[in-house]
């Protein structure tokens, strides 16, 4: 079955452990600065408990009709353990696509985390685990089974375009998704930041941050 709106298609190549580890010591909003702070998430709320490190891993997307989960269901079988998987619920809030239980199963078979533009259910369970759950909002009201939905296709969650085996990244500022081929350069310019935004923080510390630039700034726009 591959019909429009019935698509299963195979999950793209997984970006190595060893590529993806340097994101764990990155801050989305570092790495948001060095893509032109024009991709990310807007609107999705992360409702697990807060952890150190943010979720990473490669993307497994699913687009189902809003209020539907019957293509999540199938689309765990096309995740792999450091996976995650991305949801496109069209933003719909009236229905939930998910709660405990499908979060708990997520989680039990290795999937990294879930991104959903939609609602889920059962957040006082969900906050008190670590498993990341970033979701637009939340209904008690439960989700259909029906169809249609597709597993891997380019979807769109809170405004950011998300394609099959993109790198998502999510911290308690949102998630950000980085196409295979832009990772390293966007790693080794976030990681530049860090050093330089440290270095701000000691001088800060030391009573000697420079604040010389924004005269120089508004000077500059003013002679426009």
């Amino acid at each position: 079955m591959n019909s429009n709106g019935w698509r299963r298609n195979p999950s793209a190549p997984q970006v190595s452990p060893e590529q993806l580890e340097p994101l764990r010591e990155l801050a989305v909003s570092l790495l948001s600065d060095n893509m032109a702070r024009v991709s990310g998430t807007l609107g999705l709320t992360p409702y697990h408990r807060p952890t150190p490190a943010p979720m990473v891993g490669t993307a497994v997307t699913v687009r189902t009709r809003a209020g539907d989960n019957l293509a999540i269901h199938r689309a765990f079988d096309f995740c792999r353990p450091g996976d995650v998987l991305v949801i496109d619920g069209g933003g719909e809030l009236s229905q939930a696509l998910m709660g405990d239980i499908m979060a708990s199963y997520a989680a039990s078979i290795g999937i990294a985390g879930l991104v959903i533009d939609g609602a889920i259910r059962d957040v006082a369970e969900i906050r008190v685990r670590d498993f990341p759950v970033y979701a637009r909002g939340v209904t008690h009201r439960g989700p259909y089974k029906n169809g249609p939905g597709e597993v891997n296709v380019p979807v769109t969650v809170g405004g950011m375009v998300v394609h099959p085996g993109d790198v998502i990244v999510g911290d308690e500022d949102g998630v950000l998704a980085i196409a295979p081929d832009d990772l390293q350069r966007v790693i080794a310019a976030a990681q530049k930041q860090k050093d330089k935004e440290a270095a701000s923080l000691q001088a800060i510390a030391e009573g000697r941050f420079d604040r010389s630039w924004v005269a120089l700034q508004e000077e500059k726009m003013m002679a426009g």
